[in-house]
């Protein structure tokens, strides 16, 4: 009962922040944390979030000499389109990871995570979406509570403030922020798992592929 209590007083607290921040995202003008991804140019919604990542809506043919002067190694595309028709400089390698946020789960969130670490490892990884504010800032807030260790207010202030743009997307981010365990995706990610749940799809397949590899060894 007592763990019952908690959670919906958490719940609550982080409604209540939602409401407060798209409530003061529609003010003329704001205050942005030095900390918080900061622009860069004044095209495509581009914002720099560490030495490393960026986040962007889509971009265009147009954008590849900026990426290539940022040094950006890969784009990790959360769109069903591929970046092909735009993307041709053979030094950019692309990722795609398909998602909504409507229907997100830990899986989603953890090849995003293992997909831009593995990556800054070759060099400043983009993310992006089509308009740079729902998928892409979910994957950003989820990126600075899982892996920077911020609190998941400081990360929401972040997503819904920030300047990215609004989105009806935004409530399901936070609907899936609310609820996501932060030390069971931080273990997750270490150990290599897909998912932190054992009966995730993903789960089951990878013990089956285990099994079958098991079996075939002499």
């Amino acid at each position: 009962m007592l763990k019952h209590h908690w959670f919906t007083a958490t719940s609550l607290a982080l409604l209540a922040l939602f409401a407060s921040a798209l409530s003061q995202a529609d003010a003329p003008t704001s205050i942005r944390s030095p900390e918080w991804a900061q622009p860069v140019g004044d095209q495509y919604n581009l914002y720099q979030m560490t030495p490393t990542l960026y986040r962007s809506a889509l971009p265009d043919s147009r954008a590849v000499p900026l990426l290539e002067n940022l040094k950006i190694g890969t784009v990790i595309n959360f769109l069903p389109e591929s970046d092909n028709n735009w993307l041709k400089a053979p030094s950019i390698r692309q990722v795609q990871l398909v998602y909504r946020t409507n229907h997100v789960d830990d899986s989603d969130v953890l090849a995003a995570l293992r997909a831009i670490k593995e990556a800054e490892a070759n060099g400043p990884v983009l993310m992006h979406c089509k308009h740079g504010s729902d998928r892409t800032g979910l994957m950003a807030a989820m990126y600075r509570v899982v892996v920077q260790g911020w609190s998941k207010e400081e990360a929401l202030n972040e997503m819904t403030l920030g300047g990215f743009g609004s989105s009806n997307g935004f409530k399901d981010g936070v609907r899936y922020m609310m609820k996501a365990d932060i030390d069971k995706l931080r273990t997750a990610l270490a150990n290599g798992d897909c998912s932190t749940s054992a009966f995730a799809l993903c789960s089951m397949k990878d013990w089956m592929s285990n099994a079958v590899k098991a079996e075939a060894k002499p």
